[in-house]
């Protein structure tokens, strides 16, 4: 038996619009339904700019540095948290654990949302979450209400790494993809950077709840930039495909794509993670330096991406991933000889720059070959990175406890060695999407 709703009767006052703005009903659609008792008005995309790829591109890459915001934010004002609310390592770790949650969740949901509803919405709805957190951090007391603020930076964050992917693979073709998302992945490093340097800068002067402050508005600019102008239209117009999204997470060259990404996600994560901890005590370092040596690892990876911008114009990008690989073994054996701050600087700047193609490239090849389901597609591959994230972190807790922290590096380059083999034994697949 066929479901009806009951009658609406809606009345429109008329609206006259001046001719300049006449783009603003073009994007209007409404929606007249068979049955006499109801009248569905829909309003999709209202946009005050014409479509411009440039403008869109900005848009991406400035969802791009939120997410580095979003990612690092919590690294950056943790200590002042736990002396401010008096934690113990336990309650420091709660916190911190609801991040990558949040990530995981966003990253979950993004793909199916951008795929049917398209960019607008996603972006807006992204940042707000992440700019609720950060104002949240920087507004309430309450631990309980922090750890809802957290959640929400995580959750908005992800959603925003994985729809500025999605997008700018959307606006590129085959040639400049690779390319063009090398370019995203440098505002990340600018987010990422960004962020500590300017609690370093003003911490003196103002307190972080301030800085916290500053940053929100910015981000509320960027919803309006966000309104402003005009997205790619969605790709699936009514319901979801579910049986296409089953059949793709099944596919061979989707499942090793996302599992290279495992094994990238993984290696890239316990260098953020664990690197401080292997270097305090091998060199004559304080705990600032310690960190600030790890700075030069996101260093490294912005750098390459800038030139990896134009590389990958004029290169194939099944050269690039192998060079970058052995760039990063290099520099890992350079670590593990690393002696002073100078000699673990530059290794760690040299790990950056040789694993700075994976997400770039495996996301380029993912954008080519599932192009009608770019967003479900890439959102699988990046759920897949984030729990090779969080396993290998967990792996090495035990590693690092049973064998030592020495073992670090090893472990770092047998990651890069699986994925060595893991694009050894699928060059075919590489080749056939080039």
């Amino acid at each position: 038996m066929q479901d009806y709703m009951a009658p609406v009767t809606w009345h429109l006052h008329p609206l006259t619009i001046a001719s300049r703005w006449d783009k603003i009903s073009k994007a209007c659609f409404i929606y007249v339904m068979a049955n006499e008792h109801l009248t569905l008005v829909k309003i999709n995309n209202f946009n005050f700019v014409k479509y411009n790829k440039t403008y869109v591109y900005v848009a991406a890459c400035i969802g791009m540095a939120f997410f580095g915001i979003a990612f690092i934010v919590m690294g950056s004002v943790l200590p002042t948290l736990t002396a401010e609310y008096s934690l113990d390592e336990v309650g420091s770790s709660s916190l911190v654990s609801l991040l990558p949650v949040g990530v995981l969740a966003g990253s979950l949901l993004f793909g199916v949302i951008v795929d049917r509803f398209g960019y607008k919405l996603l972006l807006i709805v992204s940042t707000l979450f992440t700019l609720s957190g950060i104002e949240g951090l920087s507004f309430f007391e309450n631990l309980n209400l922090l750890r809802i603020c957290i959640f929400l930076i995580g959750l908005g964050g992800g959603m925003l790494n994985g729809s500025t992917n999605a997008l700018v693979s959307d606006i590129s073709n085959d040639k400049e993809r690779g390319s063009m998302l090398s370019i995203l992945g440098v505002c990340y490093g600018i987010g990422a950077l960004g962020m500590p340097l300017l609690l370093g800068m003003f911490s003196r002067t103002y307190s972080y709840q301030i800085i916290l402050q500053g940053t929100g508005l910015c981000m509320m600019a960027a919803v309006l930039y966000f309104i402003l102008i005009n997205f790619p239209e969605p790709k699936i117009r009514q319901g979801f495909p579910v049986k296409e999204a089953v059949k793709l997470i099944k596919e061979p060259l989707i499942l090793f794509l996302s599992f290279f990404l495992f094994f990238q996600s993984g290696a890239e994560g316990l260098i953020n993670n664990w690197t401080t901890s292997y270097l305090d005590g091998r060199v004559a370092l304080n705990g600032k330096d310690v960190v600030l040596s790890l700075t030069f690892f996101v260093s490294g990876m912005a750098v390459s991406r800038l030139f990896l911008g134009y590389l990958l114009r004029i290169i194939k990008n099944e050269y690039v991933l192998p060079g970058g690989i052995i760039t990063a073994i290099i520099g890992i054996i350079m670590l593990n000889y690393a002696c002073n701050l100078r000699l673990a600087s530059i290794s760690l700047f040299i790990t950056g720059f040789g694993l700075a193609a994976g997400f770039p490239v495996i996301i380029s090849y993912i954008g080519t070959s599932y192009k009608n389901m770019s967003g479900t597609a890439i959102g699988f591959a990046m759920v897949i990175a984030l729990i090779g994230n969080t396993l290998m972190n967990y792996a090495m807790g035990f590693i690092s406890k049973t064998f030592g922290i020495s073992s670090f590096t090893l472990v770092i380059i047998i990651l890069l060695l699986i994925q060595s083999i893991i694009l050894f034994t699928n060059s075919k697949k590489i080749k056939n999407i080039n």
